[in-house]
């Protein structure tokens, strides 16, 4: 049983003959009185003080796990970011792989083309001028058949020297 202010107050002792003065006792036992309700309400000052602290520790409990499971999904977040700007680039240098590769194929292409035409007018300037020549043989050798009383003797044949392409 807890003894409150209240009952050191009502408390009643039994007279005896040779007992203590009763005023000295009512005395000490309001100084008692006033003194143990003074404790009695500073200790119930202090439960309700250490209570609203336990909740505001619940409370900043529950406010750190939160802030620890958004911490945890922040950094999730930001390792998938990674990931896929890392994937993003990857695929990125990969198309500029490829279309370095087409544009160089498309090149080499182009090349060989001029290349083959390049061959192909060598070979047709090569065609004309073995034409050339024997054209003009054939006009030499028509002109020398010819009988012209103007014409003091033959006309002698050049002699054609046509350069071969290097």
């Amino acid at each position: 049983m807890t003894l409150t202010p209240l009952d050191i107050h009502n408390k009643e002792f039994r007279k005896s003959f040779r007992g203590y003065d009763e005023e000295e006792v009512d005395e000490f036992l309001d100084q008692i009185t006033k003194e143990y309700e003074k404790l009695f309400k500073e200790n119930i000052e202090l439960k309700e003080a250490l209570a609203a602290k336990e909740s505001n520790i619940g409370q900043y409990k529950d406010l750190e796990e939160t802030l620890k499971k958004t911490l945890v999904i922040a950094q999730q977040t930001a390792d998938e970011m990674k990931q896929g700007a890392a994937r993003e680039a990857e695929l990125i240098i990969k198309e500029a792989e490829l279309k370095a590769e087409q544009i160089a194929a498309a090149a080499e292409e182009k090349a060989r083309s001029f290349l083959r035409e390049y061959e192909d007018i060598q070979k047709r300037t090569r065609e004309f001028r073995i034409k050339l020549r024997s054209f003009l043989q054939s006009q030499l050798a028509l002109l020398n058949e010819q009988d012209e009383p103007d014409l003091i003797g033959k006309v002698e044949e050049p002699e054609f020297s046509v350069e071969q392409p290097v």
